[in-house]
């Protein structure tokens, strides 16, 4: 899957060091590969050396691209959506590819959630939650502004969406004196915790509710499944016990669904599993299939008429490419690849990936520099006993034929939807020879 150009050097990747800043990253570290192209799971790279590399995107870039790169549904949906206008302000107008996206949205998330706000991006999506949650206190009567989250959650690198990221353990520490003081509660427990472990899990939940029920304005999770702060799963009965808390205190319960939305862990809305419906609902990255920046909110009836018939009456947001066109032909037909077929949407998909993961993924379990390898729907991941090595991880795996991208002690994945079980194969395969890198490195 390699291919040596004699004698060149990517100049892409020269430019680009001490110009570009990447997540997270210094301005002189710069990128491992230059993109020259994709097509459906697959992302032409080039290497410093001018190497020419053709890999599985074992990423869905950032768990977006679910239906692979340069997929044609998706280009005709935005090709005929530029032939009549790319933007147009949302306020005070409207038009068709937005209010089709808002009756589909309604459709096919959880009944009792009847209303829209598109947003700019999944961070944008969870500000908007919180500012929602809290126009809900006062237009009640009462003024709450604080949110309980969980520890090791994370929503988004905004203001507001950081300070429901876990305080410590998180990216956003050094931010503190920007940030709001929220609550945070105990991770909850694992799926395959015992019960007793679950219900005290509970009462402490209840114990934490019960001493700030005056001041909470919300409860924001991402439901049985956090992801970029731990790539951990966990139990259903959590989520309906705050599901259960947020009723008794009439707190805003908002869902982040940005990650575990659209088919990931394994049901449409990881919501669905615990049986519950949340107040408010985020979502983003394979909302668009990854081809243009946009995130939703949805709002159940209750909560948007208690705004509506407030002083506010209106959501107090509202951002320039609001509701963009384009955006909205690419959610829309990103939608109906989803949704619309019952033998490619994201269910075959996942009976397909999460088993191949299983599968692949088994052998990890038995190296030593390895605490867990583990499932949740079409997510898979392997954790370390200590930090990952970002550079050996990302070589060992392109000599895989597989583009990964590790964090703190997790090597993971998550397929474009259109993965084949092959592939998953060799996802994982790269996956577990770089784990074992890792061992040797420990050995030695």
């Amino acid at each position: 899957m390699s291919e040596p150009v004699p004698g060149a050097q990517d100049s892409t990747l020269q430019r680009d060091t001490g110009l570009l800043w990447h997540p997270y990253g210094p301005l002189d570290a710069g990128a491992h590969f230059s993109v020259t192209g994709a097509e459906g799971p697959y992302v032409n790279l080039v290497d410093a050396a001018g190497t020419r590399h053709r890999l599985l995107d074992g990423m869905s870039s950032w768990w977006s691209v679910v239906h692979g790169y340069r997929n044609p549904v998706m280009d005709a949906a935005l090709t005929q959506q530029i032939g009549r206008f790319s933007h147009v302000m949302f306020g005070g107008l409207t038009h068709d590819p937005a209010v089709e996206l808002a009756e589909r949205l309604v459709e096919v998330t959880p009944a009792g959630l009847d209303h829209v706000f598109l947003a700019d991006s999944g961070s944008v999506s969870v500000e908007v939650a919180l500012k929602l949650a809290i126009q809900y206190q006062r237009a009640r009567g009462r003024e709450r502004g604080t949110f309980l989250a969980l520890e090791g959650a994370y929503h988004g690198d905004t203001t507001g969406a950081m300070s429901v990221c876990d305080p410590v353990g998180g990216m956003h520490a050094d931010f503190a004196s920007l940030l709001a003081e929220n609550i945070f509660l105990a991770q909850p427990p694992l799926p395959e915790a015992p019960a007793a472990e679950v219900q005290a899990w509970v009462r402490e939940a209840e114990n934490l509710v019960d001493t700030s029920a005056g001041k909470l304005a919300g409860v924001i999770v991402e439901p049985l499944f956090q992801g970029a702060g731990g790539m951990r799963p966990y139990h259903p009965a959590a989520l309906q016990a705050l599901r259960r808390l947020a009723d008794d205190i009439d707190a805003v319960l908002i869902a982040d669904e940005i990650a575990t939305g659209f088919g990931r862990t394994g049901s449409a809305f990881a919501s669905q599993v615990a049986g519950i419906t949340p107040d408010v609902m985020c979502l983003g990255k394979a909302l668009t299939g990854g081809y243009v920046s946009m995130a939703a909110l949805l709002c159940s009836g209750p909560i948007a008429e208690v705004i509506t018939r407030s002083s506010y009456r209106a959501l107090m947001h509202g951002p320039t490419f609001m509701a963009n066109p384009l955006a909205c032909a690419a959610a829309n037909a990103s939608l109906g690849l989803l949704f619309g077929d019952e033998t490619s949407g994201w269910q075959p998909a996942i009976e397909r990936i999460s088993p191949a993961l299983e599968a692949g993924l088994a052998p990890a379990r038995e190296l030593p520099v390895v605490t867990g390898a583990r499932v949740t729907g079409g997510i898979g991941v392997i954790e370390l006993n200590r930090p990952v090595d970002i550079g050996l991880t990302t070589r060992v795996a392109a000599e895989h034929g597989t583009w990964l991208r590790p964090f703190r002690r997790h090597i993971y994945t998550m397929p474009p939807y259109i993965s084949t079980a092959e592939m998953v194969d060799r996802m994982t395969q790269a996956m577990v020879a770089a784990a074992e890198a890792h061992s040797q490195e420990s050995a030695s």
